[in-house]
């Protein structure tokens, strides 16, 4: 059977590196080989930005280990829930992949919206942010990335909540935000956005820590992403408000940790479909 870390993709080499950095930890405490895979997208990275040599994306690493004689797989899930829209849309890959190539068994390993861990990594990223920065009490929005599908924003307000429990007098008032929304009002639930969140009473002046459920930097989590850019606007309108992230969710080694978790029980049970 052959392992694998995946992520949605992108065209930043920082989070192709963070995957992999992630995929090497895994594997070491799993003791099995464990590749980093991008869904999509990041085979397109500029040639020579890796160390390593260019990403794998999902089709091509299947096809290419079906090639070499292997018919079970396990995917660990490098985003935050394999029960939303990516996750069902990854196994409709797989799916299609599988009879592509003449069927083979794959499984979807547990991730990180499991059990109360987020909600503990977000309020430990929120607690090692206020210390490095010297905030008393600050202001809170977690924030997610936003989408078509509910569970996705169930898993958001769930973090939001849990880690509002777990901060308690570490933090003032705590929000729950995505960075975007398709358009209708049957996508309220990702109601209200981080631009609408941080011009709230309560949010739109002193220090505001947005806590951000991403697992790697890229076009939306990096120094320069679109959260970011949001909070930078945040500010210009709202001249008394500043802005301050804590670190990504990825990186923290309790989701290392409980990836491997996820990992070593999947092996255990083999694959199951």
């Amino acid at each position: 059977m052959r392992a694998a870390l995946v992520d949605n993709g992108s065209l930043e080499p920082a989070a192709h590196a963070g995957l992999r950095t992630a995929a090497a930890s895994i594997g070491k405490r799993t003791g099995t080989r464990v590749d980093a895979v991008s869904w999509r997208h990041s085979d397109r990275i500029q040639p020579g930005a890796l160390e390593g040599g260019p990403a794998w994306t999902l089709a091509p690493w299947v096809r290419a280990r079906v090639s070499e004689g292997e018919r079970r797989f396990v995917f660990i899930p490098f985003f935050i829930s394999p029960r939303g829209e990516i996750g069902s849309a990854l196994r409709r890959d797989l799916a299609a992949l599988g009879r592509e190539q003449g069927g083979f068994k794959f499984s979807l390993a547990e991730g990180l919206a499991a059990g109360t861990a987020l909600a503990e990594i977000v309020a430990d990223r929120v607690r090692e942010a206020a210390a490095q920065k010297g905030l008393r009490r600050p202001a809170v929005v977690v924030v997610d990335h936003g989408g078509p599908s509910p569970i996705s924003a169930d898993v958001r307000n769930r973090a939001a909540d849990g880690a509002r429990e777990r901060l308690g007098g570490a933090a003032g008032p705590l929000a729950a935000a995505s960075m975007e929304s398709p358009d209708g009002p049957e996508f309220g639930f990702n109601r209200p956005l981080l631009a609408d969140a941080l011009a709230a009473p309560g949010f739109n002046s002193g220090d505001v820590l947005i806590a951000p459920l991403f697992l790697s930097p890229g076009r939306h989590a990096g120094p320069d992403g679109d959260l970011a850019e949001i909070a930078r606007a945040a500010e210009r309108r709202s001249p008394a408000l500043r802005c301050h992230f804590t670190g990504l969710v990825g990186s923290h080694p309790m989701a290392i940790e409980l990836l491997s978790r996820a990992l070593a029980g999947a092996l255990g049970t083999g694959a199951d479909r």
